[in-house]
């Protein structure tokens, strides 16, 4: 891929996938439905906190991990 490219190639919970150059990780969550959901998200092995989801850009080669938290008792 070059700088000019219109996406970027991510791994989403070890899957690969491709978003648009730009997206951020707020946008991806909106797309898969999660958004204002109970969750983690974690970049590159770092978990990215509620309040960066919006400003924090998806780059090329990001390995994105969602954990949604399930009630239980």
């Amino acid at each position: 891929m070059t700088g000019t490219d219109p996406t970027v190639a991510i791994r989403l919970n070890g899957e690969a996938r491709f978003v648009s150059r730009g997206d951020t990780i707020a946008l991806l969550l909106e797309e898969l439905g999660l958004a204002g959901m109970r969750l983690a998200v974690e970049r590159n092995q770092r978990v990215v906190p509620q309040a960066e989801h919006a400003s924090a850009r998806l780059q090329d080669g990001d390995e994105i991990e969602v954990v949604t938290f399930v009630g239980g008792g």
